[in-house]
């Protein structure tokens, strides 16, 4: 009986998780669209990618005019964390075989957050394919909905929907800039040699300047 309740549980995190965060790749395919790609690529791009943070990054990279290298380094470094994240869940979700392409697909910050919440290993795989499956279709719809929508406009900059991407970037990281003095610390030094950087390098290099130097204080 006790089992039966912790997967209910489990099951009802994970839908209210997925479908809440999921509803943001709406401002994900409006912002890659108004960054200058089309709706194939935002959508190859939440299929493949799926990590929120790093495709806005991207996607405002290449908005700002960066070259496509350095975008898609500074994506792959904020998603760089996930990497972590899977080596927390291994042990805990143990899939063999194709299994793990699949569930390492799926290691991102919220399916990350509902699972370790879980009281028990049971409930935890039931969290982790309920997040991971709800969050995905509700992702990837949303953003074709997104891009769909804002291909649509003439300009969409005229609305001001350039600034949907960094807003939401920073809605994503702002629970987390809150909750730790130490990441607010390291948020403000990025920053700063991101703007250090700005008059010297085209666009997209001074963020990845700043992720590496945020990586390094962090490893160190």
């Amino acid at each position: 009986m006790e089992q039966t309740t912790h997967r209910s549980a489990a099951v009802r995190d994970g839908l209210g998780v997925g479908v809440a965060v999921g509803l943001s790749g709406v401002a994900f395919g409006a912002a890659a669209v108004t960054a200058g790609l089309d709706v194939a690529q935002a959508c190859v791009l939440s299929l493949l990618t799926f990590t929120g943070a790093s495709q806005f990054a991207l996607a405002g990279a290449v908005g700002a005019g960066g070259d496509l290298v350095a975008a898609a380094a500074g994506a792959l470094l904020l998603g760089g964390r996930n990497t972590l994240y899977g080596l927390r869940l291994a042990g805990l979700l143990r899939p063999r075989g194709p299994r793990r392409l699949l569930y390492a697909q799926g290691v991102i910050d919220e399916t990350t957050a509902v699972t370790l919440a879980q009281p028990t290993e049971q409930a935890a795989r039931t969290a982790f394919t309920v997040t991971f499956a709800s969050l995905y279709v509700t992702w990837n719809l949303t953003t074709l909905a997104g891009a769909v929508g804002t291909s649509f406009l003439g300009d969409p900059g005229v609305l001001g929907l350039d600034v949907v991407g960094p807003a939401t970037f920073l809605a994503i990281l702002w629970p987390r800039l809150a909750a730790s003095a130490r990441l607010r610390t390291l948020a403000a030094a990025a920053a700063a040699v991101a703007l250090a950087a700005t008059p010297f390098f085209p666009p997209g290099v001074p963020v990845l300047l700043s992720a590496v130097a945020v990586l390094l204080v962090v490893i160190r």
